[in-house]
């Protein structure tokens, strides 16, 4: 395979990487008017803002090996294609059932996106030293679209309707189908066998399942349903994990979890998820709803967290070259955790600042993390298994995301109740009664109500830091038994690792 210049190829690879990630976040900004436009009821608002996130989900693992067997950077193309596209359909949307089928379509583009990208790295960049590098870069983009999607939507909903949210990403995808043909390798693996399609089956409901009910008891919503999706999700993914270990060439290759540091690295990436995304929901309330500021003003003061991330991960192949991985993995980690103790103590008007410095502390802490641990994650396989590796990898994120929605979003709710004795359900429900209310009451309402989330925010950054401490722990007990070297740290490579 001849590459002649692989960084022009990667990128180009950011593109979507970039443009995935901004798309996740930047339709919270939009969704209050295009549901105004298009008469959506608040249940078809919640599955606008989550079809896409489910469907990318749910398809991820199938898609890393999908592009495995037909060939990543058709699947890639195919997939850039397809979203362009339905971005278009989205944009001029006029009916809120038609939005959301193609939100899940587009969902279904964006999961051939990200492990395709990923996997592709891996062929471009052999020597593990730039691969480190390339997928720090590939990091960075992924957390600095979350980070700016927000920003970007409210720049454009000053100037543009709703439909331009959607639009933004048809430039980007048509770079990439210009220029992917020329730039980018093909790779099939000779060896990835055939796509398991009971397996597709299993992992598709498992996924789909686990992850609406744990986003469904993130909104509050009644528990039977959300528990019993979370009941066959769980049934349904025991009979997925049983079948991939009893098969020559699974679809989600489990018998990698033998390894100590693989295994640490993947359920720091999940719990690491669990955490930023508990806090990062917290905070952005917090900034809104007891600060004070307007949701543009928040997503922009909230930007931080996302280019913390992306410092920590660009300045991580240097870190790798002074002290080993697993030090510098559990190091970041245990930074981290000074992080989500700053947020213990935010209280007041301000607190700004406080606040702003200890989601950026967190962040900057996870860089090691979803560097050097996605480069451990993608070196530990042969090259015909990358995309099924940057699928287990994504499909952590994933989880972690949607369990920090969940859990720390229910245990925040729980504090705040106790704090009202119960008598709110809700900070902006309490926002929404104070209108109604004489300027006295209101004011002890507001008081109250903000004075009680602020506690929920000091529980959820003390529960931040002590998953961060644990997880440092973990990676630095499990780290390798024979020492390693720091030049390459960044990357392992799989024939090296496996000799």
């Amino acid at each position: 395979m001849r590459v002649e210049r692989p960084w022009a190829a990667l990128a180009v690879l950011m593109l979507p990487t970039l443009l995935v990630a901004m798309d996740v976040t930047a339709l919270l900004l939009a969704l209050p008017r295009l549901s105004a436009d298009l008469g959506a009821t608040n249940v078809q608002q919640l599955w606008i803002s989550d079809g896409y996130g489910l469907t990318v989900a749910a398809l991820v693992i199938t898609m890393g090996t999908l592009g495995d067997r037909i060939g990543r950077r058709r699947l890639l193309l195919t997939g850039a294609a397809a979203f362009a596209v339905l971005s278009v359909v989205a944009a001029y949307a006029t009916d809120p059932l038609v939005l959301i089928a193609v939100r899940a379509l587009l969902g279904v583009a964006g999961a051939t996106l990200a492990p395709s990208t990923l996997a592709l790295i891996t062929d471009l960049f052999r020597d593990g030293r730039q691969r480190g590098r390339a997928i720090a870069v590939w990091a960075t983009c992924q957390f600095a679209g979350g980070a700016l999607g927000p920003v970007l939507a409210g720049f454009l909903l000053q100037h543009f309707w709703w439909g331009s949210v959607f639009l933004a990403a048809v430039p980007a995808m048509a770079v990439l189908l210009l220029t992917g043909p020329f730039l980018l390798p093909e790779f099939r693996g000779d060896r990835s066998g055939r796509l398991d399609l009971a397996g597709v089956g299993l992992s598709l409901v498992a996924v789909l399942l686990v992850v609406y009910g744990l986003k469904q008891l993130a909104v509050g919503s009644a528990p039977a349903v959300p528990s019993a999706a979370l009941a066959v999700g769980a049934v349904v993914g025991a009979l997925f994990v049983r079948r991939q270990l009893r098969l020559e060439t699974p679809l989600l290759d489990l018998r990698l979890l033998r390894s100590r540091p693989f295994t640490a690295v993947l359920v720091a990436l999940v719990f690491a998820g669990l955490a930023m995304a508990g806090t990062g929901l917290l905070v952005t309330q917090y900034l809104q709803s007891v600060l004070g500021h307007s949701p543009l003003a928040s997503a922009v003061l909230f930007a931080p967290m996302g280019l913390a991330v992306a410092v920590g991960t660009m300045a991580s192949p240097l870190l790798a070259r002074r002290v080993s991985r697993s030090t510098a993995i559990a190091g970041g980690l245990a930074f981290s955790a000074l992080g989500g103790l700053l947020l213990t103590v935010v209280d007041g008007p301000g607190s700004l600042p406080l606040a702003i410095t200890g989601v950026a502390v967190l962040a900057l802490g996870t860089g090691p993390l979803f560097a050097l641990g996605t480069g451990l994650v993608m070196g530990s396989v042969p090259p015909e298994r990358a995309g099924s590796a940057a699928a287990m990898s994504e499909t952590g994120n994933y989880f972690g995301g949607s369990l920090g929605f969940a859990l720390l979003g229910a245990l925040a709710a729980a504090v705040y109740r106790a704090r009202t004795h119960g008598t709110s359900d809700s900070l902006a429900g309490a926002v929404a009664a104070a209108g109604h209310l004489p300027a006295g009451p209101a004011a002890d309402l507001l008081h109250t109500a903000r004075e009680a989330f602020t506690s929920a925010l000091h529980v959820t950054g003390a529960v931040a830091a002590g998953i961060f401490a644990a997880l440092a722990v973990l990676t630095y007990a499990l780290r390798p038994k024979v020492p390693e070297a720091p030049a390459a740290a960044a990357a392992p490579d799989y024939e090296a690792t496996h000799a």
